[in-house]
Protein backbone atom coordinates (compact mmCIF):
# COMPACT_ATOMS: atom_id res chain seq x y z
CA UNK A 1 0.00 0.00 0.00
CA UNK A 2 1.40 3.21 -0.91
CA UNK A 3 0.10 6.71 0.61
CA UNK A 4 0.47 9.68 -1.27
CA UNK A 5 -0.20 12.39 1.77
CA UNK A 6 -4.29 11.64 3.08
CA UNK A 7 -4.66 8.99 -0.18
CA UNK A 8 -4.20 5.85 0.17
CA UNK A 9 -3.33 4.08 -3.36
CA UNK A 10 -4.02 0.73 -3.58
CA UNK A 11 -2.53 -1.80 -6.25
CA UNK A 12 -6.02 -1.40 -8.05
CA UNK A 13 -5.14 2.27 -8.37
CA UNK A 14 -1.30 1.49 -9.36
CA UNK A 15 -2.71 -0.78 -11.85
CA UNK A 16 -5.25 1.35 -13.72
CA UNK A 17 -2.58 4.50 -13.80
CA UNK A 18 0.04 1.86 -15.47
CA UNK A 19 -2.23 0.97 -18.28
CA UNK A 20 -3.09 4.82 -18.76
CA UNK A 21 0.71 5.42 -19.03
CA UNK A 22 0.96 2.44 -21.65
CA UNK A 23 -2.18 3.27 -23.90
CA UNK A 24 -1.04 6.77 -24.18
CA UNK A 25 2.11 5.97 -25.10
CA UNK A 26 0.98 3.78 -27.60
CA UNK A 27 -0.11 6.47 -29.43
CA UNK A 28 3.27 8.20 -29.78
CA UNK A 29 5.17 6.40 -32.48
CA UNK A 30 8.36 8.47 -33.57
CA UNK A 31 11.95 8.13 -34.70
CA UNK A 32 14.58 10.24 -34.34
CA UNK A 33 17.26 11.11 -37.49
CA UNK A 34 19.78 13.90 -38.62
CA UNK A 35 19.52 15.81 -42.02
CA UNK A 36 22.55 17.59 -43.18
CA UNK A 37 21.70 21.39 -44.39
CA UNK A 38 21.68 21.05 -47.78
CA UNK A 39 19.32 18.31 -47.28
CA UNK A 40 16.64 20.43 -45.24
CA UNK A 41 16.80 23.09 -47.70
CA UNK A 42 16.72 21.05 -51.37
CA UNK A 43 13.53 19.07 -49.41
CA UNK A 44 12.16 22.47 -48.89
CA UNK A 45 12.52 23.72 -52.08
CA UNK A 46 10.74 20.60 -53.46
CA UNK A 47 8.17 21.36 -50.75
CA UNK A 48 8.90 17.48 -49.53
CA UNK A 49 8.54 19.29 -46.45
CA UNK A 50 5.14 21.07 -46.14
CA UNK A 51 4.16 23.81 -44.05
CA UNK A 52 0.25 23.09 -42.88
CA UNK A 53 -1.98 26.29 -42.72
CA UNK A 54 -1.93 26.19 -39.30
CA UNK A 55 1.66 27.65 -39.44
CA UNK A 56 2.23 31.40 -38.97
CA UNK A 57 3.57 32.89 -42.41
CA UNK A 58 7.29 33.41 -42.43
CA UNK A 59 7.48 36.44 -40.25
CA UNK A 60 10.89 36.36 -39.04
CA UNK A 61 12.60 39.36 -39.82
CA UNK A 62 15.88 39.64 -41.39
CA UNK A 63 17.89 40.24 -38.12
CA UNK A 64 16.45 37.29 -36.42
CA UNK A 65 17.16 35.03 -39.90
CA UNK A 66 21.00 36.43 -40.42
CA UNK A 67 21.10 35.61 -36.01
CA UNK A 68 19.70 32.00 -37.02
CA UNK A 69 21.83 31.29 -39.83
CA UNK A 70 25.23 33.04 -37.73
CA UNK A 71 24.77 29.91 -35.39
CA UNK A 72 24.03 27.76 -37.93
CA UNK A 73 27.76 28.65 -39.28
CA UNK A 74 29.60 28.67 -36.07
CA UNK A 75 28.06 25.29 -35.21
CA UNK A 76 26.23 26.04 -32.19
CA UNK A 77 23.13 23.70 -31.05
CA UNK A 78 20.30 23.61 -33.10
CA UNK A 79 16.78 22.77 -31.60
CA UNK A 80 14.93 19.70 -32.94
CA UNK A 81 12.72 20.22 -35.91
CA UNK A 82 9.50 18.09 -35.57
CA UNK A 83 7.80 16.54 -38.41
CA UNK A 84 5.01 14.44 -38.65
CA UNK A 85 5.08 11.73 -41.82
CA UNK A 86 2.31 12.32 -44.20
CA UNK A 87 0.71 9.71 -45.77
CA UNK A 88 2.45 10.10 -49.22
CA UNK A 89 5.42 10.37 -47.40
CA UNK A 90 5.84 13.97 -47.20
CA UNK A 91 6.82 15.46 -43.90
CA UNK A 92 4.07 17.85 -42.19
CA UNK A 93 6.52 20.92 -40.03
CA UNK A 94 5.11 20.62 -36.44
CA UNK A 95 7.51 22.86 -35.32
CA UNK A 96 10.48 24.58 -36.74
CA UNK A 97 8.79 25.89 -40.39
CA UNK A 98 10.83 29.08 -39.73
CA UNK A 99 13.89 27.29 -39.60
CA UNK A 100 13.49 25.70 -42.72
CA UNK A 101 12.54 28.25 -44.65
CA UNK A 102 15.80 30.94 -43.58
CA UNK A 103 17.65 28.40 -44.49
CA UNK A 104 16.30 27.65 -47.85
CA UNK A 105 16.52 30.95 -48.44
CA UNK A 106 19.87 30.98 -47.34
CA UNK A 107 21.66 28.30 -48.94
CA UNK A 108 19.28 27.95 -52.53
CA UNK A 109 17.68 31.77 -52.47
CA UNK A 110 19.20 35.12 -52.48
CA UNK A 111 19.42 35.74 -48.21
CA UNK A 112 21.79 38.60 -47.61
CA UNK A 113 23.13 38.23 -43.86
CA UNK A 114 22.78 41.76 -42.27
CA UNK A 115 25.04 42.96 -39.15
CA UNK A 116 26.13 39.80 -37.18
CA UNK A 117 27.89 40.21 -33.92
CA UNK A 118 30.54 36.97 -33.96
CA UNK A 119 31.41 36.54 -37.60
CA UNK A 120 31.46 40.52 -38.13
CA UNK A 121 33.46 39.48 -41.38
CA UNK A 122 31.11 37.92 -43.26
CA UNK A 123 27.93 40.47 -42.52
CA UNK A 124 26.74 41.23 -46.01
CA UNK A 125 27.50 38.01 -47.51
CA UNK A 126 25.55 35.96 -49.44
CA UNK A 127 25.76 32.21 -49.19
CA UNK A 128 27.43 32.44 -53.08
CA UNK A 129 30.19 34.96 -51.39
CA UNK A 130 31.49 32.85 -49.03
CA UNK A 131 34.37 30.40 -50.54
CA UNK A 132 33.73 26.88 -52.12
CA UNK A 133 35.33 25.09 -48.97
CA UNK A 134 32.99 26.79 -46.53
CA UNK A 135 29.59 26.60 -48.57
CA UNK A 136 30.47 22.92 -48.43
CA UNK A 137 31.13 22.43 -44.59
CA UNK A 138 27.91 24.53 -44.08
CA UNK A 139 25.98 21.91 -46.60
CA UNK A 140 27.40 19.37 -44.52
CA UNK A 141 26.08 20.74 -41.23
CA UNK A 142 22.99 18.33 -39.29
CA UNK A 143 20.29 19.33 -37.48
CA UNK A 144 18.44 16.66 -35.20
CA UNK A 145 14.58 15.80 -36.32
CA UNK A 146 11.95 13.67 -34.56
CA UNK A 147 9.38 12.17 -36.65
CA UNK A 148 6.14 11.22 -35.45
CA UNK A 149 5.25 8.42 -38.31
CA UNK A 150 2.10 7.82 -39.87
CA UNK A 151 1.55 5.08 -37.15
CA UNK A 152 0.47 7.54 -34.60
CA UNK A 153 -3.21 9.28 -34.84
CA UNK A 154 -3.88 12.60 -35.70
CA UNK A 155 -4.80 13.51 -31.86
CA UNK A 156 -0.61 12.80 -30.72
CA UNK A 157 0.32 15.02 -32.97
CA UNK A 158 -2.00 17.93 -32.32
CA UNK A 159 -1.12 17.08 -28.68
CA UNK A 160 2.59 17.38 -29.49
CA UNK A 161 1.85 20.53 -30.88
CA UNK A 162 0.29 21.94 -28.11
CA UNK A 163 3.03 20.67 -25.71
CA UNK A 164 5.91 21.96 -28.12
CA UNK A 165 4.14 25.43 -28.12
CA UNK A 166 1.94 26.28 -25.09
CA UNK A 167 3.67 28.97 -23.21
CA UNK A 168 6.47 29.48 -26.03
CA UNK A 169 8.08 33.09 -26.44
CA UNK A 170 8.20 31.88 -30.66
CA UNK A 171 4.58 30.67 -31.39
CA UNK A 172 1.78 32.93 -29.98
CA UNK A 173 -1.54 31.51 -28.62
CA UNK A 174 -3.31 32.49 -31.70
CA UNK A 175 -0.79 29.92 -34.00
CA UNK A 176 -1.38 27.37 -31.32
CA UNK A 177 -5.36 27.18 -31.47
CA UNK A 178 -4.65 26.84 -35.16
CA UNK A 179 -1.93 23.72 -34.40
CA UNK A 180 -3.69 22.11 -31.68
CA UNK A 181 -7.28 22.77 -32.57
CA UNK A 182 -7.63 22.51 -35.92
CA UNK A 183 -11.17 21.93 -36.80
CA UNK A 184 -14.65 23.35 -37.86
CA UNK A 185 -14.69 26.63 -35.62
CA UNK A 186 -11.37 27.34 -36.35
CA UNK A 187 -12.31 27.68 -39.92
CA UNK A 188 -14.91 29.72 -39.48
CA UNK A 189 -12.19 32.01 -37.48
CA UNK A 190 -9.61 32.15 -40.08
CA UNK A 191 -12.27 32.59 -42.80
CA UNK A 192 -13.74 35.95 -40.25
CA UNK A 193 -10.16 37.14 -39.83
CA UNK A 194 -9.59 38.17 -43.76
CA UNK A 195 -13.00 39.78 -43.62
CA UNK A 196 -12.60 43.17 -44.91
CA UNK A 197 -14.73 45.13 -42.69
CA UNK A 198 -12.63 43.80 -39.31
CA UNK A 199 -10.30 44.81 -41.34
CA UNK A 200 -11.28 48.52 -41.97
CA UNK A 201 -12.48 48.65 -38.57
CA UNK A 202 -8.98 47.54 -36.36
CA UNK A 203 -6.24 48.44 -38.70
CA UNK A 204 -3.06 46.54 -36.76
CA UNK A 205 0.66 46.27 -37.85
CA UNK A 206 1.79 44.14 -40.64
CA UNK A 207 3.82 41.82 -37.83
CA UNK A 208 1.10 42.03 -35.61
CA UNK A 209 -1.31 40.49 -38.99
CA UNK A 210 1.39 37.58 -39.54
CA UNK A 211 1.37 36.59 -36.05
CA UNK A 212 -2.44 35.99 -36.42
CA UNK A 213 -3.73 39.10 -34.62
CA UNK A 214 -7.47 38.94 -36.33
CA UNK A 215 -7.35 35.24 -35.81
CA UNK A 216 -7.22 36.60 -31.82
CA UNK A 217 -9.87 39.36 -32.41
CA UNK A 218 -12.74 37.01 -34.18
CA UNK A 219 -11.95 34.59 -31.10
CA UNK A 220 -12.33 36.53 -28.48
CA UNK A 221 -15.37 38.21 -29.43
CA UNK A 222 -17.22 34.92 -30.15
CA UNK A 223 -15.52 33.36 -26.48
CA UNK A 224 -16.15 36.02 -24.39
CA UNK A 225 -19.70 36.71 -25.49
CA UNK A 226 -21.05 33.33 -25.15
CA UNK A 227 -19.99 33.82 -21.58
CA UNK A 228 -17.78 34.38 -18.66
CA UNK A 229 -18.82 31.56 -16.18
CA UNK A 230 -15.96 29.53 -16.43
CA UNK A 231 -13.27 32.55 -17.23
CA UNK A 232 -10.47 32.31 -14.67
CA UNK A 233 -8.79 35.58 -15.08
CA UNK A 234 -6.39 33.39 -17.94
CA UNK A 235 -7.66 34.49 -20.85
CA UNK A 236 -5.27 32.00 -22.94
CA UNK A 237 -6.47 29.05 -21.04
CA UNK A 238 -10.21 30.06 -20.79
CA UNK A 239 -10.31 30.77 -24.89
CA UNK A 240 -8.32 27.48 -25.59
CA UNK A 241 -10.77 25.49 -24.06
CA UNK A 242 -13.56 27.60 -25.43
CA UNK A 243 -12.04 26.68 -28.97
CA UNK A 244 -11.51 22.86 -28.40
CA UNK A 245 -15.48 22.75 -27.34
CA UNK A 246 -16.53 24.85 -30.05
CA UNK A 247 -14.87 23.01 -32.52
CA UNK A 248 -17.06 19.61 -31.32
CA UNK A 249 -20.03 21.56 -31.44
CA UNK A 250 -19.82 22.92 -35.20
CA UNK A 251 -19.00 19.45 -36.10
CA UNK A 252 -22.06 18.04 -34.23
CA UNK A 253 -24.24 20.78 -35.66
CA UNK A 254 -22.52 22.76 -39.13
CA UNK A 255 -25.48 25.15 -39.13
CA UNK A 256 -23.76 26.65 -36.37
CA UNK A 257 -20.95 27.77 -38.46
CA UNK A 258 -24.01 30.27 -40.27
CA UNK A 259 -25.34 32.02 -37.52
CA UNK A 260 -21.89 32.70 -35.79
CA UNK A 261 -20.41 33.96 -39.06
CA UNK A 262 -24.29 36.31 -39.13
CA UNK A 263 -23.51 37.55 -35.88
CA UNK A 264 -19.85 38.27 -36.38
CA UNK A 265 -21.06 40.52 -39.52
CA UNK A 266 -23.87 42.05 -37.74
CA UNK A 267 -22.06 43.17 -34.87
CA UNK A 268 -19.23 44.52 -36.99
CA UNK A 269 -21.50 46.41 -39.33
CA UNK A 270 -23.40 48.12 -36.20
CA UNK A 271 -19.90 48.89 -35.00
CA UNK A 272 -19.23 50.65 -38.72
CA UNK A 273 -22.95 52.65 -38.57
CA UNK A 274 -22.13 53.76 -34.79
CA UNK A 275 -18.87 54.28 -33.64
CA UNK A 276 -16.98 56.69 -36.29
CA UNK A 277 -13.29 55.68 -35.72
CA UNK A 278 -14.16 51.98 -35.84
CA UNK A 279 -12.21 50.31 -33.20
CA UNK A 280 -9.82 53.19 -33.28
CA UNK A 281 -9.18 55.97 -30.57
CA UNK A 282 -9.27 58.62 -33.52
CA UNK A 283 -9.85 59.28 -37.60
CA UNK A 284 -6.07 58.32 -38.23
CA UNK A 285 -5.45 56.07 -35.23
CA UNK A 286 -3.55 53.02 -36.90
CA UNK A 287 -3.50 50.30 -34.51
CA UNK A 288 -6.45 48.79 -32.27
CA UNK A 289 -6.12 48.57 -28.54
CA UNK A 290 -7.59 44.71 -27.58
CA UNK A 291 -9.17 46.54 -24.30
CA UNK A 292 -11.37 48.67 -26.41
CA UNK A 293 -12.25 46.13 -29.23
CA UNK A 294 -13.57 44.41 -26.82
CA UNK A 295 -15.20 46.71 -25.23
CA UNK A 296 -17.17 48.15 -28.26
CA UNK A 297 -17.38 44.43 -29.96
CA UNK A 298 -19.04 42.83 -27.08
CA UNK A 299 -20.76 45.59 -25.74
CA UNK A 300 -22.42 46.22 -28.84
CA UNK A 301 -23.29 42.53 -29.16
CA UNK A 302 -24.47 42.39 -25.78
CA UNK A 303 -26.55 45.56 -26.17
CA UNK A 304 -28.21 44.20 -29.13
CA UNK A 305 -29.03 40.93 -27.74
CA UNK A 306 -30.79 42.80 -25.08
CA UNK A 307 -32.47 45.12 -27.38
CA UNK A 308 -32.38 44.32 -30.66
CA UNK A 309 -34.44 47.14 -32.45
CA UNK A 310 -31.05 48.86 -31.81
CA UNK A 311 -29.38 46.81 -34.80
CA UNK A 312 -31.25 48.72 -37.35
CA UNK A 313 -30.20 52.36 -35.88
CA UNK A 314 -27.63 54.87 -36.90
CA UNK A 315 -25.35 56.99 -35.43
CA UNK A 316 -27.63 60.22 -34.90
CA UNK A 317 -29.55 58.04 -31.92
CA UNK A 318 -26.00 57.46 -30.19
CA UNK A 319 -24.12 59.36 -28.68
CA UNK A 320 -20.64 57.55 -28.60
CA UNK A 321 -18.27 60.22 -29.26
CA UNK A 322 -18.93 62.10 -25.82
CA UNK A 323 -18.55 58.85 -23.79
CA UNK A 324 -16.02 57.19 -25.73
CA UNK A 325 -13.69 60.38 -24.44
CA UNK A 326 -14.72 60.19 -20.93
CA UNK A 327 -12.34 59.46 -18.39
CA UNK A 328 -14.46 56.89 -17.08
CA UNK A 329 -14.06 54.75 -20.34
CA UNK A 330 -10.55 55.97 -21.06
CA UNK A 331 -9.89 54.15 -17.31
CA UNK A 332 -11.28 50.95 -18.11
CA UNK A 333 -10.04 50.45 -21.39
CA UNK A 334 -6.47 50.89 -20.17
CA UNK A 335 -3.89 48.25 -19.73
CA UNK A 336 -3.25 47.95 -15.86
CA UNK A 337 -5.38 44.84 -15.37
CA UNK A 338 -7.01 44.44 -18.13
CA UNK A 339 -7.13 40.68 -18.30
CA UNK A 340 -9.10 40.29 -14.68
CA UNK A 341 -12.81 39.35 -15.22
CA UNK A 342 -13.76 42.43 -13.54
CA UNK A 343 -12.27 44.97 -15.59
CA UNK A 344 -13.58 42.59 -18.71
CA UNK A 345 -16.80 42.82 -17.67
CA UNK A 346 -17.09 46.40 -16.73
CA UNK A 347 -15.71 47.51 -20.16
CA UNK A 348 -17.95 45.05 -21.83
CA UNK A 349 -21.02 46.74 -19.49
CA UNK A 350 -20.08 50.58 -20.23
CA UNK A 351 -20.88 50.48 -23.77
CA UNK A 352 -23.66 47.61 -23.23
CA UNK A 353 -25.54 50.03 -21.24
CA UNK A 354 -24.70 53.10 -22.62
CA UNK A 355 -26.45 51.61 -26.15
CA UNK A 356 -29.18 50.13 -24.46
CA UNK A 357 -30.47 53.51 -22.79
CA UNK A 358 -30.30 55.32 -25.69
Amino acid sequence: MVTNGDLLIGPDEQAAAEQQIVDQSKRIDFYITEYTVEILASKMRAKEYVVPRYQRAFTWEPERKSKFIESVIMGLPIPFVFFWEMEDGKLEIVDGSQRLRTLEEFILGNFQLGELDQLSHISGFRFADLPESRQRKIKNKSIRGIVLNELADEAARLDMFERINTGSKIANKAEVRRGALAGPFLDLVMELADDQLLISLAPMSKKQKDERGYDELVTRFFAYGDGLHDYRDRPSDFIFKYAKKMNLAFATDPTLAISYARRFRETMEFVQRVFPYGFRKSANGNATPRARYESIALGSYSAMQERPEIVNFGREIFDVESWLRSDEFVEITGSDGANARARLENRIGFVRGRLVAA
